[in-house]
């Protein structure tokens, strides 16, 4: 909670979830924003004239760091009347738990794999099955939906998103069509892991294109799903420029699929596709999390090209050096596993620096030149001590646990 970033300054936090206390801050929103720093507020979008108020506080006063501001929204979502703070605040998307945070381990997988990809040749064999892998993926990372199981989470997952329905989106937008914006979810929710197309999921429930357009930004600014853009369009003319779409959490997506561990784990192809896209989500999203600490991540994206060449995940660094991901919900990796990775090699030269491909199996190795496999469960577990040139935080900010619904932290 906001209440444990404040409570070692002996400050408390203005609670906006509130009815009450949104009245009072409405009624003389300068009053709030006078004491002593830092001045916490929770779901700060429910009272807009509040930025107005601030903005007027470091008018009189430059000292950074006074405020402390969490919603449920993105900031450019916001009204452009509302936004008083552009160019004042700085900000941190606070994202589901990794599963390094659930099981109290330290993960060092990606400053590993930028640093000394080389290290992973000789790790522990994986003792992780499939199943496990399908329990973690229907789990997530949302802070409430790890501790209840079966249809305690399930009540939960249909809760979080009728408070989103019924409470976000109202703030951001008058959308009259609350079941059109839901079903469309539902719909998008089934493209996880895969290139986005709201058309196809716009038509489905008979919504025209332009309105599904605005409803995806609106689920992309509620923290529902991310658009993972396409990368390297210099490189050549026929790469694609289609974003791929992520629910940002696991759980949610298998939850709006009605997926369930059991199901996931069948070696039947319906269920075997549904896995392996779902688990891409899952890897895509634990990826994200390490490089959010990581302070020499400029860039995340996907790379596919109009010959069928792809890479799941890629980051560039500020230098420009880039790695690249595979993931496959096999135990094996095969010679097809590698085409994008070894075609992105040939395009960067020197600038690659390594390719990942992850999978369900038990070993790690190096394949080839500057390319590797690994076990999925390498992501959450310890393995190394600190790599020298490797320049982030060694755990991720407290702040990150804060909510059970992502947020978005601005100072």
């Amino acid at each position: 909670m906001l209440a444990e970033l404040a409570a070692p300054f002996k400050v408390g936090v203005i609670d906006l979830d509130d009815s009450a206390q949104v009245e009072l801050v409405a009624a003389s929103p300068g009053d709030y924003v006078i004491g002593a720093a830092p001045i916490c507020v929770d779901e700060y979008q429910r009272v807009p004239a509040l930025l107005q108020a601030i903005k007027a506080e470091l008018n009189r006063s430059h000292i950074p760091g006074r405020f402390v501001l969490t919603g449920s929204t993105r900031f450019e979502s916001l009204p452009r009347t509302t936004r008083a703070l552009t160019g004042r605040i700085q900000f941190l998307d606070i994202l589901p738990f990794s599963q390094g945070e659930i099981d109290a381990v330290h993960e060092d997988f990606l400053e590993i794999a930028l640093a000394e990809p080389d290290r992973f040749i000789a790790v522990p064999i994986s003792t992780t099955p499939r199943t496990e892998y399908a329990e973690r993926v229907c789990r997530g990372g949302l802070p409430i939906a790890v501790n209840l199981i079966d249809r305690s989470r399930s009540r939960w997952f249909d809760a979080y998103l009728a408070q989103a329905l019924s409470s976000d989106v109202p703030e951001l937008v008058g959308i009259r069509r609350l079941d059109s914006f839901a079903r469309l979810f539902e719909r998008l929710a089934a493209q996880t892991g895969q290139l986005l197309n709201v058309s196809a999921a716009a038509s489905a429930i008979g919504l025209e294109a332009r309105t599904a357009d605005n409803y995806c930004q609106l689920l992309t600014d509620l923290f529902l799903v991310r658009r993972l853009p396409a990368w390297g369009r210099t490189l050549r003319s026929r790469v694609g420029k289609t974003p791929k779409l992520h629910v940002v959490d696991s759980g949610l997506g298998a939850h709006m699929m009605r997926l369930t561990p059991a199901k996931l784990a069948r070696l039947d192809p319906a269920s075997s596709t549904e896995f392996g896209h779902l688990l891409e989500t899952f890897v895509v999203g634990e990826l994200l999390k390490q490089a959010s600490w990581h302070d020499d991540i400029r860039e995340a994206a996907q790379w596919r090209t109009h010959d069928d060449d792809e890479v799941d995940l890629l980051f560039e660094t500020y230098d420009g050096n880039v790695i690249g991901f595979e993931v496959k919900a096999r135990s094996q990796t095969t010679t097809k596993d590698l085409l994008g990775l070894r075609r992105l090699r040939e395009l960067l030269g020197d600038q690659f620096r390594a390719g990942f491909v992850l999978t369900t199996g038990k070993h790690s190795g190096r394949l080839e030149d500057r390319m590797y496999t690994c076990p999925i469960d390498r992501l959450w577990s310890t393995n190394g001590n600190t790599v020298k040139r490797a320049r982030h935080r060694a755990t991720p900010t407290s702040a990150r646990r804060q909510r059970a619904r992502c947020k978005e932290n601005k100072t």
